[in-house]
């Protein structure tokens, strides 16, 4: 009994620092059959969650075609197109987007601006 009660009193200041550590969120809208979402998922989607972005905003995949979407993203206009990925705050407000996917290297490099924008 007393390993147990050590065990969880040990993790729960984990759970408190696990929470605070992603205060945002890469909300990636997509859909089936999508080409451009496909090339995303087999190019960055095994590399993103290994990344210092993933630890600061984790991926969170949403259907674009499944109603309704979720009520806790809050878009400054509607997602219309796939893939678009959303920064949102810890509060479900967007932060920023990237509308669709031109490979690699841009994908980083408009994500790093996005990024930048958590750190203001």
């Amino acid at each position: 009994m007393k390993r147990i009660l050590f065990y969880l009193l040990s993790i729960i200041p984990l759970l408190g620092s696990a929470s605070a550590a992603h205060a945002a969120e890469l909300v990636m809208f997509e859909a089936p059959r999508c080409a451009w979402c496909e090339a995303w998922t087999k190019e960055i989607g095994p590399i993103y969650p290994k990344t210092e972005e993933a630890a600061r905003a984790p991926l969170r995949r949403v259907d674009l075609t499944q109603k309704p979407l979720p009520a806790d993203i809050k878009t400054k206009e509607p997602v219309r197109m796939t893939p678009t990925f959303v920064l949102v705050d810890d509060g479900g407000e967007e932060i920023g987007r990237i509308t669709g996917y031109a490979g690699d290297e841009m994908f980083w490099w408009q994500l790093d601006n996005l990024m930048e924008a958590l750190e203001d």
